[in-house]
């Protein structure tokens, strides 16, 4: 939603097949236009500004590819409206704009918005989490990219991933401990002699991750609330960030359980149906490594927003590119006892 202009865009009626358009209005939101296809505000209101007086415009979203237009009278509106939606724009270098009278955003049953961005572990102040920035070298970030893209990529509904050591389930959420790939590639061997004097690592007498999936996100695509299953992985989980930046938000539900939160409309942050949780970010720059152990690893869902701009300390960050993720892990080989049972599925399983 867009919090400056009040407005936002109309979703249709729950369970409502030929639910009404809303009436007209001076407000609309413009779709295929903003920041993030190359088109600034001062462009779209010279655009608009043919039809009338305009306002005001805003970003309708987090999306920067989403704007609030705001004009002083219906008419100019509904004339833009006309002359605009669903044609190619000449003076916003040719785009086709997708258009519909905008409503005012219903307040919310909690308070919302925008969460601070930590740009430090300490900042972010989860217990277990720890983020080293500059954890490999530029030349190092390139091999590792290179040496994935010599291999063949398994395509899945918004990413592309790799697995090494075991396979990661996505039906189970969970490994077949008994189908081991083989030992990690060679190509993170200097990654896998850092880990051990990482922060916060804790003495392993045995090793200490076998399992990486690698993920590739493409522009904008982030990552759905969860908790790694309990019962697949051990207490650590390390993740590598390559090629682009992202925001990582970490949730904790005081009434959640281990099971994903219900995400209601296929939508971000702030469409949950649950209605009280605790929200961090922190900043993942590239080349940095993110450890979850301990309560942030067990207890809190951690969470990407689905952006293609970021917003991190007053600064716009936009995601111009893929981001390569390494995330490093040790398959469990029994039930979890951690403490944290409300979020365990193992403990979750026992009578």
């Amino acid at each position: 939603m867009s919090a400056k202009s009040g407005y936002t865009r109309p979703r249709p009626l729950a369970g409502a097949e030929h639910s009404s358009p809303p009436p007209p209005s001076p407000v609309l939101y413009v779709a295929n236009c903003g920041p993030a296809v190359g088109l600034t505000h001062a462009d779209i209101r010279g655009a608009f500004d043919a039809f009338g007086e305009v306002a005001g415009v805003h970003n309708a979203d987090d999306s920067g590819a989403r704007v609030i237009v705001r004009f002083r009278e219906p008419a100019a509106a509904e004339a833009a409206m006309a002359a605009l939606h669903g044609r190619p724009c000449g003076r916003l270098a040719g785009r086709v704009l997708h258009i519909r009278y905008s409503v005012p955003v219903k307040p919310k049953a909690r308070a919302g918005g925008p969460v601070p961005v930590a740009l430090t572990a300490a900042e972010l102040g989860v217990p277990g989490i720890y983020m080293v920035p500059e954890f490999v070298t530029a030349a190092e970030e390139q091999e590792l990219l290179a040496a994935v893209d010599s291999r063949p990529w398994k395509s899945l509904a918004k990413r592309r991933v790799q697995h090494y050591g075991y396979e990661f389930l996505y039906e189970t959420k969970n490994v077949d401990s008994k189908q081991c790939l083989g030992e990690l590639p060679t190509f993170v061997s200097m990654i896998l002699e850092k880990l051990m004097s990482f922060p916060g690592v804790k003495k392993y007498t045995t090793k200490l991750v076998d399992q990486l999936t690698v993920n590739e996100y493409p522009c904008g695509v982030g990552l759905s609330p969860h908790i790694d299953t309990h019962s697949a992985f051990d207490e650590m989980i390390f993740s590598l960030s390559l090629a682009g930046p992202c925001i990582m938000e970490f949730r904790k539900y005081p009434k959640g359980s281990w099971r994903a939160p219900s995400v209601v409309n296929g939508d971000d942050e702030d469409s949950t149906q649950e209605t009280e949780y605790i929200r961090k970010a922190i900043y993942l720059p590239p080349r940095s490594m993110l450890l979850m152990s301990g309560e942030g690893r067990y207890a809190w869902h951690h969470y990407i927003p689905h952006h293609k701009i970021d917003n991190v300390g007053g600064q716009v960050i936009k995601r111009n590119s893929r981001r390569v993720s390494f995330t490093f892990r040790k398959v469990r080989m029994g039930p979890c006892e951690c403490e944290y049972k409300q979020f365990c599925d193992s403990q979750s399983k026992m009578p």
